[in-house]
Formats: C-alpha cells, structure tokens, sequence
C-alpha cells in the first residue's frame, strides 16, 4: 500500500491550518474592532468560498493561478513558480475553502466578551499586543480552537477544489480525499475502504486530542488571569 496520499494530505492540511489559523484570528480581530464604509461586504466576500461549490471556489482559483491568469503569470514570469498542478495549489484551495470556518468561529469569539475589558487594561497601559495575549486570546480560546478543528477536517477532507487547482498526479497530489475518488473509479473497493477508515481515524484522533489538550489549558489560562 503506497502511503503517499497520507503524507501528502497531512503535510497540506498542517499547513493550511496554520495559514488559515493565524490569518483567520488576525483578519477577525480587525475587523470585529472597526468600523468602516463596506465593512459587510468585506465579510461576505471572505465568508463566500463556504456557500459556494468547491469546484465554482477551484475554477476561481484555476483561472487566477494558470499559467495564463493574472496572478499566475506575474509568479511564472518573475519567480518561475507555477502553482497549478502541484501540491501548493492544494495548499491554497484548502486554505480558501477552510477560511470562512475559521473566521467566523474567531470573529464570534471576539464578540463573546465586554470589549470593555480590553480598553480597561489599555487604559492601565498595556500594548494592544500585551491586551490580545492576556485578555483577548484566552478568552477567545474556546471558539478559536474550535474553528482550529473544523479548519483542519475542512482542510484534510478537502475534494472539488483540489482536483480543479492540483489536478490528480500520483505521488505528488494525490491526496486522501482523491486517492478514495479514483479508486472507486478503478474498482478497487479494497484501497478505496482503507483510505475511508484512515481519514476517519485521524479525524477522530484529532478531534480526541484537541479536545484533551483544550480542557487543559482552558483551566490553565483562567488560573493564570486570575493572578
């Protein structure tokens, strides 16, 4: 059994979480604290990948980093990077069908508590980076690791996008989701059956383990704000 596709989906959905992680809590964080003209259509564009289908979401990507679209060309040109058909176009159609989960979960987090806890300790004068680490971010922990799980099970069991943007090369981006795909296109109920139970198994471990690792530190972080 070539285990290819299990590496491969692990490496791109650590990757896309962490991505979409950082840029999900910081995008969130902005936006949920300021107030400007278009503010709703800024977060209906980011929500938007989540309601449209994956493939509309992989054509979208496929005509911006083929080799003859706008974003596409400039990387080919200028840094001979091409994005289509490798394991990187599977990074960023998960990153970009991940996104919205992540989003809304840290955008709803930050609006859970009193922002008056916040100016407060500014007012006592603490950086903004030293209000997000003690004040914002453990309070927010709850709803941010949940958009942490639901980003990575989006991410690893990402299908339509990826085949649009990456294509289904062996060895290089055949991921879980299309190593199932194309093997019940095969006939191979066998191959197709052992994908199935791995991708389960590690989305139930993770699952599992978050939740472990998040009652820990919940407790952790509440002691230590109480100090």
């Amino acid at each position: 059994m070539d285990l290819t596709p299990l590496h491969l989906s692990l490496k791109i959905a650590g990757i896309a979480t962490v991505i979409v992680f950082v840029a999900g809590i910081f995008l969130a964080r902005v936006i949920t604290r300021s107030q400007f003209p278009g503010k709703r259509i800024v977060e209906s564009l980011l929500m938007l990948p989540l309601v449209l289908p994956p493939t509309v979401v992989g054509f979208g990507l496929l005509y911006l980093f083929g080799s003859s679209g706008p974003l596409g060309k400039w990387l080919l040109h200028w840094f001979d990077i091409q994005i289509v058909f490798t394991w990187t176009g599977a990074v960023i159609a998960a990153v970009v069908v991940a996104f919205p989960l992540m989003y809304q979960s840290a955008a709803a987090s930050f609006q859970t508590y009193e922002l008056n806890l916040e100016n407060a300790a500014r007012t006592m004068g603490a950086s903004r980076w030293r209000v997000f680490w003690t004040i914002s971010f453990p309070l927010a922990w709850p709803g941010l690791l949940a958009g942490l799980v639901l980003t990575f099970a989006r991410a690893l069991g990402e299908f339509g996008a990826t085949l649009m943007v990456a294509g289904y090369i062996p060895n290089q981006t055949e991921t879980i989701p299309l190593a199932i795909y194309f093997a019940v296109e095969a006939g191979d109920r066998d191959v197709a059956l052992f994908w199935v139970i791995s991708i389960l198994v590690i989305g139930f471990a993770a699952i599992l383990w978050l939740n472990w690792w998040s009652g820990r530190n919940i407790l952790r972080f509440t002691r230590d704000n109480r100090r």
